[in-house]
């Protein structure tokens, strides 16, 4: 890709991030392109679909998230290591109003765009679970489908205007419920979500 084109297409990315963030993920293809100062049909050629849109916003976002669990599985303590990841991964979800629709119907749809970094980023969440579960920190009768829907749940949470100020709290509650002993990471720490 010439060095315009990927400044242009960097610039698109920018602004949909914006737009999605402000909007949610019905924001309209068309006011993203206008607010990135181009035509519908530069924004169409970059990104033919709306997935494909998101796949580009998420994939780097999700694929931190698989990296992070692969650190924190050497780096922390197993209850520790699930709890940070699931407070990063609630962060991340909430980032994009209305995405963990998108995740569910991708996870499920292996021809989506977003198929395979969601599946890789669950998968991730999943090896932190057993590695809890294994060491006798997490209750065994949740598998990591249990554990994507938990922390989509919280995600969905973060984005209710109403439900928003009981996040931190109702985060600590679900890690509680997943956790066998009590983690040594503070439960009650603050989501980065701004609210």
């Amino acid at each position: 890709m010439r060095a315009d084109a990927r400044k242009n297409r960097d610039h698109v990315l920018a602004v949909a991030g914006a737009v999605i963030t402000e909007q949610g993920v019905e924001a309209s293809m068309r006011d993203i392109a206008r607010r990135a100062e181009v035509g519908l049909a530069t924004l169409l050629r970059h990104f033919p679909t709306r997935e494909a849109l998101f796949e580009a916003l998420l994939r780097t976002s999700f694929d931190e998230l698989t990296a992070a669990a692969g650190e924190l599985e050497t780096s922390s303590s197993p209850d520790d290591a699930l709890v940070s990841w699931l407070r990063d991964f609630v962060a991340c979800a909430h980032n994009y109003r209305g995405v963990v629709a998108l995740m569910v119907a991708a996870i499920e749809d292996p021809q989506s765009a977003l198929h395979t970094s969601c599946v890789a980023m669950r998968a991730a969440g999943t090896r932190l679970l057993v590695r809890a579960q294994d060491e006798g920190m997490a209750r065994t009768d949740i598998d990591g489908t249990d554990l994507f829907a938990l922390a989509g749940s919280l995600a969905w949470l973060g984005d209710q205007p109403s439900l928003a100020p009981r996040l931190d709290r109702l985060f600590g509650v679900v890690v509680s419920a997943i956790l066998a002993t009590p983690a040594s990471t503070d439960l009650r720490g603050t989501l980065p979500l701004g609210l």
